[in-house]
């Protein structure tokens, strides 16, 4: 289905591989978990921002690119909209709070998201509508413990796992790594209640835009399917960006 991923945009706010070390315990000035969610959410989630971003989805035989334009302001509201390939040009995706609106020129239809069709993959992509859909701030929706240290990118991190609060959370557990100094999330793993490893995701890059690091470009990947996952890569991104109200309307959907 021709879709993009506010709620990722989130999490990309939060180059090879990562080098790890092994966790290690805890030190005594070790900062508490909710004082770290609490700085990695402010450091994610901007009042308003306009961004450009591609989508390499890498599939068992080929890959295949996606660029889009998305306004989003806060977590609670998204606008996105398809630049290229040409097929999916004009394909347009409305995100406020807990429901999601999609627009397809190809048909002039705009289909509400909803129920079973949320654990889709969005265009064959290594993300689900309700990876999308998780708008809330970290520190909202799980409860926290910081367990060790890691070394990722070579910045040192605090290991911190996360344990839902609700039983309605798209994953039950998480575990990440949190950048001493920037308070971005530079690795991540998602499971499901059965403690079954679902979705890992993995910064490449980093970089400073008007103070607040973005994750430049990052690989999400659900381990349950094949292929090598999707590649994120954020082109352009301006914080403190003036919107217009009205993009947040399904009826922009079609204008």
């Amino acid at each position: 289905m021709k879709r993009l991923i506010p709620g990722l945009i989130l999490l990309l706010a939060a180059a090879s591989s990562a080098a790890l070390l092994p966790a290690r315990q805890v030190p005594a000035a070790a900062p508490s978990a909710s004082v770290l969610l609490d700085r990695v959410d402010a450091n994610a989630i901007a009042g308003n921002k306009i961004l450009i971003a591609e989508m390499v989805i890498r599939g068992r035989r080929d890959s295949r690119s996606v660029k889009s334009k998305s306004w989003v302001q806060g977590a609670d509201k998204a606008f996105t909209e398809y630049l290229e390939p040409a097929r999916e040009k004009g394909t347009k995706m409305l995100k406020l709070g807990d429901q999601l609106w999609t627009y397809s020129p190809d048909t002039d239809r705009t289909i509400a998201i909803s129920g079973h069709m949320l654990r889709q993959s969005v265009m064959g992509s290594d993300l689900s509508y309700e990876d999308m859909m998780e708008d809330k701030r970290l520190r909202q929706a799980y409860d926290g413990s910081v367990t060790g240290e890691e070394v990722v990118l070579d910045r040192p991190c605090w290991v911190v796992d996360l344990v839902s609060k609700t039983g309605d959370a798209a994953y039950a557990s998480r575990k990440i790594r949190v950048d001493k100094e920037r308070f971005i999330v530079l690795k991540e793993e998602r499971f499901a209640k059965s403690g079954r490893l679902l979705k890992t995701f993995e910064v490449r890059r980093a970089k400073l835009v008007q103070g607040r690091w973005v994750a430049a470009e990052a690989v999400f990947r659900d381990v349950l399917k094949q292929g090598e996952g999707t590649v994120f890569k954020i082109e352009s991104i301006e914080f403190d960006a003036a919107i217009p109200e009205s993009l947040f309307t399904k009826a922009s959907l079609r204008a």
